[in-house]
C-alpha cells in the first residue's frame, strides 16, 4: 500500500521559514518523481515544484529564490524548505509521487503565515 505523509506544516509569521517533509512509503521512491502543491482556501490546487529522480528541480514563479525541494533516497522522504514566507503561501501543502501513468498523494498540512 502506498502512503506519502506530509508533516512540518503550523502557523509561522510572515518572513519566517519552515520544513516541511514528505516520508513515503509503497513504491521505489528513487525512480519517482516528488511534487510539492498547494491549495490555498477557495482557490485551486498548484504545483509548488517538483524533484526528479535525477536530483534536478523546476518551481513555480511564485516560490523561485523562496523555496527549495530536496530528496533522501535513503529515507523515501522529499523536503520542501520554504524561506522568507509570505501571507499568499498559506495553503495546505500536498505531496505527490508521479511516474509515467502512477500517480499517489499525501493528505496534506497546513500551512498558515500570518502575524
Amino acid at each position: 500500500q502506498v502512503q506519502l505523509v506530509e508533516s512540518g506544516g503550523g502557523l509561522v509569521q510572515p518572513g519566517g521559514s519552515l520544513r516541511l517533509s514528505c516520508a513515503a512509503s509503497g513504491i521505489m521512491f528513487d525512480m519517482y518523481t516528488m511534487g510539492w502543491f498547494r491549495q490555498a482556501p477557495g482557490k485551486q490546487r498548484e504545483l509548488v515544484g517538483i524533484i526528479m529522480s535525477d536530483g534536478s528541480t523546476n518551481y513555480a514563479d511564485s516560490v523561485k529564490g523562496r523555496f527549495t525541494i530536496s530528496r533522501d533516497n535513503a529515507k523515501n522522504t522529499v523536503y520542501l524548505q520554504m524561506n522568507s514566507l509570505k501571507p499568499q503561501d498559506t495553503a495546505v501543502y500536498y505531496c505527490n509521487a508521479n511516474k509515467n501513468f502512477l500517480n499517489y498523494w499525501g493528505k496534506g498540512t497546513l500551512v498558515t503565515v500570518s502575524s
